[in-house]
């Protein structure tokens, strides 16, 4: 009767395994994946600079123009500036390089 007891009291931690088990498979298939995502997100709304094109979570393309703590000034078209919250931004397109030559430089020149 002593082993019948001992037995019952094993089999009893088995459901509480399973939910831990299934808890931690959770953590690392959903949450840790998510907060990565938001990390890298927030990290790249952080390295926004003039020049960066863009894309906003609604869909619309821009130019960076300007920046700040919590906003971003966005170009979306020819003289046409828009201010959006910096987590709006979804993704850069292409990050700005400073050009080799001063771009007054290119006006400058006369092609024939």
């Amino acid at each position: 009767m002593h082993y019948a007891q001992s037995a019952g009291g094993a089999g009893s931690l088995t459901p509480i395994l399973m939910i831990v088990l299934l808890f931690g498979v959770m953590y690392f298939m959903m949450i840790r994946p998510q907060q990565k995502r938001r990390r890298e997100a927030e990290a790249m709304q952080a390295a926004l600079s003039p020049g960066d094109e863009v894309v906003t979570i609604g869909g619309l393309y821009g130019t960076v123009t300007g920046v700040d703590d919590e906003t971003v000034l966005l170009e979306v078209a020819p003289g046409v500036q828009t201010r959006y919250a910096r987590p709006a931004i979804a993704r850069v397109v292409t990050r700005a390089e400073l050009p080799a030559t001063p771009a007054n430089e290119d006006a400058d020149t006369v092609k024939e």
